[in-house]
């Protein structure tokens, strides 16, 4: 059976992990996070003192630092700081503006791209970022963009934050998901944009069942 890969790409919030760590169970897949992998290098970077905005300041960091991707028995991504597990940790709300940041940084992106790339040439993946599609894997079989309006994005963010205990306020939340939107749209490297040829995925008005399902049927109109 020949490989496939599914890039699907889109905005901060819009349910990519949990819907493409889904798509991959059903497609017989690895699902892969990249969005946790840069968020691993912003932790690092946060736990150093960096400004992850600053690439004097972050490149150095590269040297000493090892990223892992291991599937537990859970079936989760985990993801491996200098052998620690900070799966939980790179979730926090600062973690993500550090991620944003870091992987604005062209050394950073090109530290990790061939560890993303090896990844799709071993395996049949179904991959989720902001540039997969567009840069990361261009020949990818199936490019889907993922999105939905800002406030159900920040909305399903906010009840998922209280959930864990958080007390940002939903404007709070709201104000973050727009911020991020045009940091990650506007910045030089590897912007976020849909790719010419992916397929454009709303999922406003739909829950998770109906999003799973719809990105498997665009899956498997296209390979």
């Amino acid at each position: 059976m020949s490989l496939i890969s599914v890039a699907i790409d889109g905005p901060a919030g819009a349910g990519k992990s949990t819907i493409a760590r889904k798509v991959a169970q059903e497609l017989g897949c690895l699902y892969v996070d990249t969005g946790a992998i840069y968020r691993t290098v912003g932790l690092y970077a946060l736990r150093k003192g960096a400004d992850p905005k600053n690439e004097g300041e972050v490149v150095p960091l590269l040297e000493e630092l090892k990223v892992e991707m291991q599937v537990e028995s859970d079936g989760i991504q985990h993801m491996y700081l200098n052998g620690e597990d900070v799966t939980a940790q790179i979730r926090e709300p600062e973690i993500s503006r550090c991620a944003s940041a870091v992987s604005a940084l062209p050394p950073v992106r090109a530290f990790l791209l061939d560890m993303q790339r090896e990844l799709a040439r071993t395996r049949s993946v179904v991959m989720d970022g902001r540039d997969i599609g567009t840069v990361v894997l261009p020949d990818a079989t199936v490019k889907i963009f993922l999105t939905a309006s800002p406030e159900v994005r920040a909305m399903r963010r906010w009840k998922e934050l209280r959930e864990k205990g958080n007390t940002d306020t939903y404007e709070e939340v709201l104000r973050d998901v727009i911020q991020r939107d045009y940091d990650d749209s506007h910045r030089a490297i590897a912007p976020l944009r849909q790719a010419e040829d992916a397929v454009l995925a709303d999922t406003s008005e739909l829950d998770l069942e109906e999003s799973i399902q719809l990105l498997l049927n665009i899956v498997k109109e296209r390979q």
